[in-house]
Order: C-alpha cells, then structure tokens, then sequence
C-alpha cells in the first residue's frame, strides 16, 4: 500500500529501455544512450554494477529489472567505474605514413567524426537516494503486468510481452523510479544518471537483456565482467558480435576491484582477478533473443585494444615524401645535363 501510495499519481508508457525496461510520465520522451555495467560472479553470488546515460525531455522515469534471485539494491559510484576504465584503456602507438593525408601539409586540416500473498508480492520497499526501490514477486504474467499499471507503470503491449518468460522461470523484479520531490525543479532527465549496485543468488553468470527488445533506437553496451577467469558472452544474443576490448588479470587490483571482484558471499575479496571488458552494439533491438550468459574462455590468454596514431613521417622535421621528391628531381636535373654536356661537339682546335 506504501508503494501503490507512491507511485499511483504517475502513468508512464515506456519509450525506451536499457538493461531493463525504462518507461517516462505522460507523452515524455526518455532515451537510453549508453549502457555500461560491471558483473561479477563468485559461483554463488551474482553483482551488478550498472550505469546509463540517457536523453530526452522527461522530468520523472522509472525502471524495471527482473533477476533470477531475490536482489538486494544499493546506491554505487563512479569510482569503480573510473577504475575500470583506467585499466582497460588502449594502448596507443605512432604509426607513420609516407605520403600525406587530411590534415597534413599541404592540405588544409579537415575535422574528423568518430564513429561510434497473491499472484504479485511486493517483498520489499526501501528509498535510495533520489529512487524508490520495490522488490517484486509474481506468478502470474498477466497479473504482473496489472500490478505494474496500477501503481504507475503502464507498460505498453510489447513491454508486457517481454516479462513473460521470466515470470515463468520464476524470477523477481526491482522496480525502481525518482522519488516524489528529488526533481523539485522541473530537471530534464539527462546525462550519467547515478549508479545502481544489484546483489543477488544465481546459479548462472547472467546479464539480463531481454527486456532491450522493447527499445525503440539502437543499443550500445560496454560490460566489464570480473572472475577468477576470462569470461565469454555465450552468443551475441541478436546483436552485433562482442567486440573484445580488454582480457587480462588485474596487478596489484584497488580495494574496490578486489571488493567487488570477490562477490558477497563471506569469503576473502578476490585477490587475483581477471577482467575482461566487452562492447556490443545492438543495431535492431526488436532482434534480441534473450540475455547474456557468461562462461569462461577457452584459456585466459591476454588482449588489449591498440589505437594507432597515424603520423606523417619526417626527417630532420621535414615531411620524408618532400626530402624524396626533391632529391629525385634534384638527381632527374643533374642527369639531363650531364647528358646534355656529353652530346656537346667538341670544338675544332
């Protein structure tokens, strides 16, 4: 009755997802841009890092994650996430090219863009921050899908669809939505919004993506995945193949590696953890088949991403291809008039 208290004053169709199923007040708009998580799996104990940026002109929005296991939520921090970053970040090295290319003299510098107890249990309630938590329990689909409505998720049809096949694996739910008054101003939603920490029991590394098939623009995801060993997406689950972007153990991991590394089920924090980080672009949404399952690799064989940067090559700070042409020409002259002088006659004495 405290939840339904809450959130009765909103309904909010959905217009994009991330991980979950995002959904916005009214006829707002609320798009998710970028997706990056960090998982960890102890063979017990499954944590979730996740992080979106989002865009639009929504001023509230809410979100729906199912897990296999009840899931306790907390708020996280950018700190894991810089971290992460720092230690995954390609290698850049010069590579030079002879003959000159956009921006080098002598053509003119040209910017360039990057790619790129009933049917429905409400187990639990708890504010976070600027969020409302609800922890959801539901044997039913369809009752699911009502519940979600008449406590201000109004799911649309496609969305609803999609919740199906984890009710009936017997998986919860966390519904989470920015609290009444933490948006007093009016704010559009935008930009990095604040990391939420997911800890739950799985008998499976698994990073739930099926809910993504409701988005209506393309997805992008980066996942850094933390083991004992180099994990592997089992397949590409609809979208782009994962592009490795970094395997290898971490030297001399931080506190927060090594807390997050090592799960929560009451042992010692990982101390020899092996991180492997992933892209993912999901060009067609709608062809997302289910979510990702990690499995370890084949062998825990290092990689790192080398960005190369390109570089005129120059001797003596001169472009080598001038040097080059001048002495070709240079020897091109001498020779014709070393020709010329030798079909000269020679004059009678």
């Amino acid at each position: 009755m405290l939840l339904a208290a809450q959130l009765a004053a909103l309904a909010w169709p959905a217009y994009a997802c991330g991980c979950g199923g995002m959904v916005t007040r009214d006829r707002s708009r609320i798009a998710v841009e970028h997706e990056t998580s960090a998982v960890s799996w102890d063979g017990r104990t499954e944590q979730i890092l996740m992080s979106l940026k989002v865009s639009g002109d929504a001023e509230e929005a809410a979100w729906i994650m199912p897990v296999p296991q009840r899931a306790t939520v907390r708020l996280g921090g950018p700190r894991l996430f810089t971290q992460l970053g720092r230690l995954t970040a390609p290698v850049h090295r010069d590579r030079h090219h002879f003959w000159p290319r956009s921006g080098d003299w002598p053509y003119d510098d040209e910017d360039g863009a990057a790619a790129p107890g009933g049917a429905v249990d409400v187990v639990g309630w708890k504010r976070l921050g600027p969020f409302d938590v609800a922890t959801l329990t539901a044997t039913d689909p369809d009752a699911l899908e009502d519940w979600l409505d008449d406590n201000g998720f109004a799911l649309p049809e496609r969305l609803g669809r999609e919740l199906k096949p984890y009710v009936e694996r017997r998986w919860e739910y966390v519904a989470i939505r920015l609290a009444p008054g933490s948006n007093e101003r009016g704010d559009v939603l935008g930009g990095t919004l604040e990391p939420l920490h997911l800890t739950f029991e799985s008998e499976q590394f698994v990073y739930p993506m099926r809910l993504s098939r409701a988005a209506s623009k393309p997805q992008y995801l980066r996942l850094y995945v933390l083991a004992a060993h180099r994990m592997r997406p089992v397949s590409a689950i609809g979208g782009d193949e994962p592009r490795l972007r970094f395997a290898g153990r971490v030297d001399r991991p931080s506190d927060a590696v090594r807390r997050f590394a090592g799960g929560t089920g009451g042992g010692a924090a990982q101390e020899d953890v092996f991180l492997t980080a992933y892209d993912q672009y999901f060009p067609v949404p709608g062809r997302i088949s289910g979510d990702h399952e990690l499995r370890r690799a084949r062998s825990d064989s290092a990689f790192r991403t080398v960005v190369y940067d390109d570089q005129l090559l120059t001797w003596g700070g001169v472009p080598a291809w001038l040097v080059t042409a001048g002495v070709v020409l240079f020897a091109l002259v001498w020779a014709v008039l070393r020709r010329a002088r030798a079909r000269r006659p020679l004059p009678f004495s």
